[in-house]
Parts: C-alpha cells; structure tokens; sequence
C-alpha cells in the first residue's frame, strides 16, 4: 500500500493508536499532537477529499466527530475543540482525514493569517453571485 493513510486505518504503521473503529473508519491519535488527546478520524476506504466521500461515510465521519468530542471533552476538560481537516495538496496523508484538537487558552495553536494583505478585484457580493450562479448551474 503506498497511501499512508491507507497504511494507518490498517495498522501497518508502527505505534498506530486507535482509539475507536466502526465500520466504516478508524479513530487513530496524532504522532505529533497538538494536546494530548489530538486525534484524525479517517475513512478505512481511500479518498483524498471530502467531495470524493459516499454519503453514508460522511454521515459517520460527523456522527463519530461528535462522539470522540464528547469524548475528549470529558477525558480532557479543553477549553474548547478546534475540528478540521486539509484538502488537495495540503493533505499530508494523501488520504482523507479530519482533526480533533482538544483546545485550552494559551496553548500557542492559533489560526495563521496570511504572510501578504488579501487582495482582490472583487467585492463580497460578486464573489457570491458568482458561486449562487455556479450552485443553479448543478
């Protein structure tokens, strides 16, 4: 298997810490956490982004995201839970996974702005008629 992530939901990687598996994806801990408890939920079938996943496995993804926030929420008593997850290029695993990162204030993770001001032509409001034109055009 060349696919990490496909490496990982198969636990063919060493030290993979599953902390919760169903049917259709496994729970595994973070190798380089953020907070103790920094887990990825990850499909055991192959995708590498969101639109590319079967609708009863996005129904698990969010059903078990609850779950483990709940979960992490009691064990771990953060702040809050930050959940995300990197598409295209920017997905590390070259498999699908999301994040769940248990939060406290002060613990130095934050969102990054952008190195260089955001520049546009374009105001909110074409931007938007341009994604309602391109939602009617499906």
């Amino acid at each position: 298997m060349e696919c990490l992530g496909c490496r990982i939901v198969n636990a063919l990687e060493p030290e993979v810490n599953i902390v919760y598996e169903s049917q259709y994806l496994v729970c595994v801990l973070d190798i380089a956490p953020f907070n103790d408890g920094h887990m990825l939920i990850m499909p055991k079938e192959h995708y590498l982004d969101v639109e590319e996943i079967d609708e009863t496995t996005l129904f698990e993804i969010m059903k078990v995201s609850t779950k483990m926030s709940k979960l992490l929420k009691k064990v771990f008593k953060p702040d809050g839970i930050t959940i995300c997850q990197n598409g295209g290029i920017f997905n590390d695993l070259t498999h699908y996974h999301m994040h769940l990162i248990p939060r406290y204030i002060g613990d130095g993770f934050s969102w990054s702005e952008p190195k260089d001001e955001f520049k546009t032509d374009k105001t909110l409001g074409e931007i938007k008629s341009i994604l309602t034109e391109a939602i009617q055009e499906n």
